[in-house]
């Protein structure tokens, strides 16, 4: 389901997302382009996890809130907030998985989508 946005390309939405997990400190953020697979549910999947479970869910309402303000996205919708171990935000084009460190090497998401451009950002 595409989600409305106010002048934001899906590469625009991918971006602004990266630097807002940068903003509160998101460890090794890798955006997944499954563009170019067809079974793919969304144009990007965003990875990242913070040290704690505040941090995970600082990250994600930082998320919530920043999209709604900047790219105008409404119905955005956030499972796993309250437990703060896997939260994911779904913005359509883009989907968010942010995750506490253990959780994040246990199930190994990326892995799972080896066959799509990744791209690596680094720590701030």
């Amino acid at each position: 389901m595409k989600l409305q946005k106010q002048n934001f390309s899906t590469e625009e939405l991918n971006k602004l997302v990266v630097s807002l997990i940068q903003d509160k400190k998101g460890k090794d953020i890798v955006s997944l382009d499954l563009r170019s697979i067809p079974e793919a549910v969304t144009d990007f999947f965003v990875v990242c996890h913070g040290d704690s479970t505040t941090q995970v869910r600082a990250i994600v309402d930082h998320i919530e809130e920043e999209c709604i303000k900047q790219a105008g996205i409404k119905n955005i919708k956030v499972e796993g907030r309250n437990n703060g171990e896997w939260a994911l935000v779904d913005l359509g084009d883009v989907v968010v998985h942010v995750f506490l460190n253990e959780r994040r090497e246990f199930y190994q998401l990326e892995d799972l989508w080896n066959d799509a451009k990744m791209t690596m950002y680094e720590n701030v």
